[in-house]
């Protein structure tokens, strides 16, 4: 397994020196400061084409059947995504379009499906299927939405997929732990080039590549393991899912549409009261959930442990958003 992420590492670490280059030669995919967008952290003009990097290496998943069914998904998921990073050519319509096309092609090719909820709660298989579409095009969504800073996004799929390589590895599933393995070396590929530097960018077709991929693992493992308890996959997804969850609360009660971008997110706001650094504030944020999804990983087994780190860490969350927040806007009044 080791030299499977090694060469996952350097195909996408090789394939992203070429697009970087390209890229400032041609000017294709590149994100420059001037253009005024509420997420924008950086001061120069940088790719945003990491996804690329990401899904060439992931080609490797072919050698095993499973990933043979995954590739037609990771595909559609990465196209959704990259065109829009290429030249803003989709609308959100056609994208969520392919997204949902995406998932529900990775749900019927690899019978990714939760049924069980845990503590004696099942769905209907239909529903069951229903609700797997829906939860791996809502991560799709979790993963752009957390790539704010250099390495943030990236960092976070890092840790997911280290949880899912142990929980996988203690089930002696070789053939996943082989996609795992492969998307890691892939993902780290391009950390090095985001992290602390910030040379390229996930873009969205990196996003959502990544957030169908953990998705769709964590499905797999509550779907196909009865010891494995699917609030295991939300504990360890609970900073990206709140994140979208809380995001749509708060503009609905500020009476704005949950569309709408802002910069009012978590990461947005320790950079501007805690940190003042772009990498830093990844960082600081990676640090931060290590211990939530250590903890989750630990007790995979158990609802109700992963029920009292989910509620853990949204108690948490909460209390130091509503501070920062307050003092943020308290500050801009005083400007």
């Amino acid at each position: 397994m080791i030299l499977l992420f090694l060469y996952a590492f350097f195909i996408s670490l090789f394939t992203l020196f070429i697009v970087i280059h390209l890229s400032h030669k041609h000017s294709f995919f590149i994100d420059c400061s001037i253009q005024e967008k509420p997420q924008k952290f950086h001061t120069v003009c940088v790719p945003r084409a990491g996804g690329i990097g990401i899904m060439t290496a992931s080609i490797l998943i072919v050698s095993t059947l499973f990933g043979i069914k995954l590739l037609p998904s990771f595909i559609l998921a990465f196209i959704s995504g990259i065109f829009e990073d290429f030249h803003n050519s989709l609308s959100p319509k056609l994208r969520l379009t392919l997204q949902v096309i995406a998932a529900t092609s990775a749900v019927w090719l690899t019978n990714s499906v939760v049924t069980y909820l845990g503590l004696g709660v099942y769905l209907p298989y239909w529903l069951g299927v229903i609700f797997s579409i829906f939860a791996i095009v809502g991560m799709i969504n979790a993963i752009n939405i957390i790539d704010g800073f250099n390495g943030l996004a990236s960092g976070v799929v890092l840790l997911i997929l280290a949880s899912f390589a142990i929980v996988t590895n203690q089930h002696h599933n070789l053939e996943l732990l082989h996609i795992i393995t492969v998307v890691s070396g892939a993902t780290f590929g391009f950390f090095i080039l985001v992290f602390p530097k910030g040379k390229i960018f996930l873009g969205d077709g990196g996003a959502y590549l990544l957030g169908l991929i953990v998705a769709l693992i964590g499905i797999f493992l509550a779907g196909r393991y009865d010891s494995i308890s699917p609030w295991y996959v939300l504990a360890v997804f609970i900073y990206p899912a709140w994140e979208v969850i809380f995001s749509i609360i708060r503009k609905l009660y500020m009476g704005i549409s949950p569309m709408m971008a802002d910069n009012y997110h978590m990461h947005m706001l320790i950079h501007r009261q805690i940190t003042n650094n772009n990498p830093l504030t990844a960082l600081v944020m990676l640090i931060a959930i290590s211990p939530f999804i250590a903890t989750a990983t630990m007790f995979a087994n158990s609802s109700k442990y992963n029920i009292l780190i989910s509620l853990v860490f949204i108690i948490l969350y909460v209390v130091l958003y509503l501070y920062l927040f307050k003092k943020d806007t308290t500050k801009k009044c005083v400007i």
